[in-house]
């Protein structure tokens, strides 16, 4: 049997207490409580954020990857208005920055808080408008070839995909390159009433959403060239977020005939979903942003409430547990 230096090239160290930082994968022996330690994923929990500005309903975000750098834009204020509203997160607390060019709810964001995607929506009607952030203002750029809200996006202002959508109930998928937008392969199942979405635009994940009646629990997830449908959802639902890659995400929030306003998380193995701590409030229509492990919940329709300015911070850490013999 191969010893624990033969697989990693190393033997086990000796501390007095816990490794710091935990890193998956490392072993050691605490020599203050005599036991032989590793380092795990524990379970996710999510604590309160600084709340946003404004409140409001079926906008977007960029900051995909990180938590503590978000952007959030767009959406319907309960006013009510149709709202170009943008606001930045620094880990503590939002900023108003400069609007979007164009007010409209329903839209979809990809990039980064210094280098945002929005996407379609709805304004008066259906709109096909991109704009791009350049971490200061927003600059109209090439149109979506069909115009759409509902949907969801992933990827960077650069190397976007904009999927799914209505109306009606569509299975469209276009591929964004920095100046034009190209149609590409098709989701498997048509959606709308915003799905979740996550990844790159060679490696995307949508989640959930509504074709018709039905609230989906369909996966699916984008190679670069086609969508291939993956583990469902265990509960089917419209109106969530997801932040994360297609290897490893979240999703959270949305609703569902019982009960509306849902507060359920599940993480995303390449593999299969699983059920994990839930959001404080249960709300739809809300963004997601950052990873698997450091994301982000913001805004939606909440309990009492026609709009949310509520943030909640998602922690999915390494911790440190104790071998012992079988």
């Amino acid at each position: 049997m191969a010893d624990y230096k033969a697989i990693r090239g190393l033997t086990i160290r000796t501390i007095a207490g816990d490794a710091s930082p935990i890193v998956i994968g490392d072993i050691w022996y605490n020599s203050s409580s005599r036991k032989i330690k590793g380092a795990k994923i524990v379970a996710g929990s999510w604590a309160t954020g600084g709340n946003m500005n404004t409140a409001r309903v079926t906008l977007a975000g960029a900051g995909k990857g990180t938590q503590t750098a978000g952007l959030v834009f767009g959406g319907y204020t309960p006013a009510p208005a149709v709202s170009a509203l943008n606001e930045s997160y620094d880990g503590s607390s939002w900023t108003e920055e400069a609007d979007l060019n164009t007010a409209r709810e329903a839209l979809s964001g990809a990039g980064t808080q210094a280098a945002g995607l929005a996407v379609a929506g709805y304004i008066s009607s259906d709109s096909a408008l991109t704009e791009k952030w350049n971490g200061t203002s927003w600059t109209e750029v090439g149109d979506l070839n069909t115009a759409r809200r509902y949907g969801a996006a992933a990827g960077t202002n650069t190397a976007a995909l904009m999927f799914g959508g209505l109306n009606p109930v569509r299975a469209l998928c276009e591929k964004w390159d920095g100046s034009s937008w190209t149609e590409v392969g098709d989701l498997n199942t048509a959606r709308g009433y915003i799905m979740g979405g996550c990844g790159t635009n060679t490696a995307a994940l949508c989640v959930g959403g509504s074709a018709g009646p039905n609230y989906l629990t369909v996966a699916e997830k984008w190679n670069g060239t086609s969508w291939t449908e993956v583990a469902d959802l265990n509960t089917g639902r419209r109106a969530l977020a997801a932040a994360g890659t297609n290897a490893a995400a979240i999703a959270f929030g949305g609703t569902n005939p019982s009960p509306n306003y849902v507060a359920l998380t599940e993480s995303w193995d390449d593999s299969s979903w699983t059920e994990e701590a839930d959001l404080a409030t249960g709300r739809y229509y809300l963004t997601g942003l950052g990873t698997s492990s450091l994301g982000l919940a913001a805004g939606g329709i909440k309990t009492g409430a026609a709009g949310a300015n509520d943030t909640e911070e998602w922690t999915k850490a390494a911790g440190a547990v104790t071998f012992t013999s079988s």
